[in-house]
């Protein structure tokens, strides 16, 4: 396929996949936070690499990340829907604003998307002085979560994609990222919406990947046959929940999702400590 034929498809369908990856209007209105129980949340920045990158916090105990989508934030993904709320009852909570995005700063060169996305994780961690962490990531936020996941393993105790699959290295969807236009939308640049493409994943490094995973997914998503049926071919180990009644953009406002993110933490959370005690001497 040359490259005006990729064009002229990518034209035809960019606009779906917009639609898939962008969270944020269909959620919430702006400053929706100030009346919303963020569980006596406290928001904050650091310096990731010169970028600007604004998070929220709350809670006690083992660490939870949470990514958002394209065009959303941390309080229209995972605040707003109660997620966050939810998630501090037992867990230490964080929730970033990616770059593009929120409060965080955004820049417009297409070198500042991509990967750079993922180490803004990675950074955040090293911020707040956290080995690791439960991650948790929603449409893009779950293309950034299996980035992080293959590039630093270390740092995962498990994972969750919502809204999300396997973003495979040489797809169309690749392609079609590739070669969007430069509109910026919702303010955010769009570099950030060119630079998904280059977070794309391997089949040899999906068949490497040890962290823990679930995917969460509505039955009306699209993402479900674009994303998740062929992870399910390469991974078919990997727990896959159907969110009944939910298509791409209200999947997150679902009480089955929030339960069954936290359902899958916990899980992964009395592991780990049980493997600990283990290893300490404690559990025989």
């Amino acid at each position: 396929m040359g490259f005006m034929p990729l064009r002229g498809l990518a034209a035809g369908t960019c606009g779906l996949l917009l639609l898939l990856l962008a969270e944020a209007s269909a959620v919430a209105p702006a400053g929706a936070l100030a009346a919303t129980d963020a569980t006596a949340s406290h928001r904050a920045s650091f310096d990731s690499a010169g970028v600007k990158i604004s998070y929220v916090e709350a809670g006690a105990g083992e660490p939870v990340v949470l990514v958002h989508g394209l065009y959303s934030s941390a309080e229209m993904n995972w605040i707003v829907p109660g997620t966050f709320a939810a998630l501090t009852q037992h867990y230490h909570v964080v929730a970033l604003d990616l770059r593009g995005h929120g409060q965080s700063d955004r820049p417009k060169d297409d070198s500042a998307y991509g990967h750079p996305m993922v180490e803004d994780v990675v950074r955040l961690l090293d911020h707040l002085k956290i080995e690791r962490a439960h991650v948790v990531g929603y449409s893009l936020g779950g293309i950034i979560v299996m980035r992080l996941v293959i590039d630093h393993p270390d740092r995962v105790l498990s994972a969750t994609l919502g809204g999300m699959g396997w973003f495979r290295e040489g797809s169309f969807e690749q392609a079609i990222f590739q070669e969007m236009g430069g509109r910026e939308f919702l303010r955010t640049p769009a570099a950030c919406t060119r630079g998904i493409a280059k977070l794309a994943v391997t089949e040899a490094e999906l068949r490497r990947v040890e962290v823990p995973i679930e995917i969460l997914v509505g039955d009306r998503d699209p993402c479900r046959m674009m994303y998740v049926k062929p992870l399910q071919r390469v991974r078919p180990d990997w727990p896959v929940v159907t969110v009944s009644g939910a298509g791409h953009l209200n999947c997150i406002t679902k009480p089955q999702f929030k339960d069954e993110v936290v359902r899958w933490i916990g899980v992964n959370a009395n592991q780990a400590a049980q493997s600990a005690r283990r290893t300490l001497g404690v559990v025989p």
